[in-house]
């Protein structure tokens, strides 16, 4: 049984704890939040005890930390952790800065503990999937990676404006995928942007709407759409082109029924919202987690990755500023 403190009680701190209260093998003994009453709403349900930080931390029988909190607390509490010997799941990104992000794995690295960073589209089914062909060689030698996200509606403008931009913020899941999926390192950025939604997100300097293309020594290539606006639902497409065919994953729905009649065919909207969109991948990756630090030895995106994303997130911001494709 695997002991295991929350750090932060918020939307993504519920969706964890409600996963590994159902995983046989964990045991969620403490929930920590600045606002004790979500702690306490939260702690009720997993039937853990509200502590501090610095109490889970100097508990010896904590065997891992989830930190969900907010991304300005990332880097030190991982620093924390590590100092204590916890293994370690942080939701992305690590910080907003990259020379911080990498401060913090060289201290997860010092102290040698399990650092793995919260990319959970690398382990949606359809995904995974996807990936096991391009490794397959079904396709071939991989040409093109095109990714689209877009989410229904913006977030608040006041979370916009703390959230490091939409590069750093909603993107950078793109980043990881396409890195993870080209199978080669990128090496040169470029990106363009607008707001077209919303004109409060230009006056947080932000934007909502945006393409960035990487590309890789080799040649190979990805593009990739985003957007914070979407009519029609959560949208959320991968292809993947190669020298020998191509594979995608289309956006998922509540069934698969489609029905036909004189006016075309028609199926069900995509599912509203990454919540219910990327269920599975919440709990497959806390399970994979689990098993790792168990002993396993299998696949989950780690510290280095997670700088790797916010590096090419600058480079795409660097590269919007400037209007030149940037080496990354």
């Amino acid at each position: 049984m695997i002991r295991i403190a929350i750090i932060g009680a918020g939307r993504i701190g519920q969706i964890h704890a409600a996963n590994l209260v159902q995983n046989v093998n964990a045991e969620v003994v403490y929930i920590s939040d600045v606002i004790e009453s979500a702690a306490v709403s939260l702690a009720s349900r997993c039937s853990a005890t509200v502590v501090s930080v610095d109490h889970l931390m100097n508990d010896a029988s904590v065997d891992a930390v989830v930190i969900a909190s907010s991304t300005d607390t990332h880097a030190d509490l991982v620093e924390q952790a590590a100092a204590a010997g916890k293994s370690i799941f942080c939701e992305k990104p690590l910080d907003l800065s990259s020379e911080r992000a990498a401060a913090c794995i060289s201290v997860a690295e010092k102290h040698g503990v399990l650092l793995s960073i919260g990319f959970n589209r690398r382990h949606d089914p359809s995904f995974s999937r996807l990936k096991n062909e391009i490794d397959a060689g079904t396709i071939g030698n991989v040409e093109v990676v095109s990714i689209t996200s877009r989410d229904p509606s913006p977030p608040p403008v006041e979370y916009l404006k703390r959230s490091g931009g939409l590069f750093r913020d909603m993107m950078i899941h793109d980043f990881d995928m396409g890195r993870w999926l080209l199978g080669e390192e990128p090496n040169q950025v470029f990106a363009i942007g607008s707001v077209m939604s919303d004109p409060r997100i230009k006056a947080a300097a932000d934007i909502d709407t945006a393409i960035a293309i990487l590309k890789t020594a080799s040649g190979r290539m990805c593009q990739i759409t985003n957007s914070r606006r979407c009519d029609y639902g959560y949208d959320q497409r991968i292809e993947v082109f190669g020298s020998k065919g191509m594979v995608r994953a289309d956006n998922q729905t509540k069934t698969k029924v489609e029905v036909a009649s004189a006016s075309g065919f028609a199926t069900e909207p995509a599912l509203p919202f990454f919540l219910e969109r990327y269920a599975n991948a919440y709990r497959i990756q806390l399970d994979k987690f689990l098993r790792v630090v168990s002993g396993e030895n299998l696949e989950l995106p780690g510290g280095p990755d997670g700088l790797r994303a916010l590096q090419l997130a600058d480079a795409a911001q660097q590269s919007l500023e400037t209007g030149l494709p940037v080496k990354a």
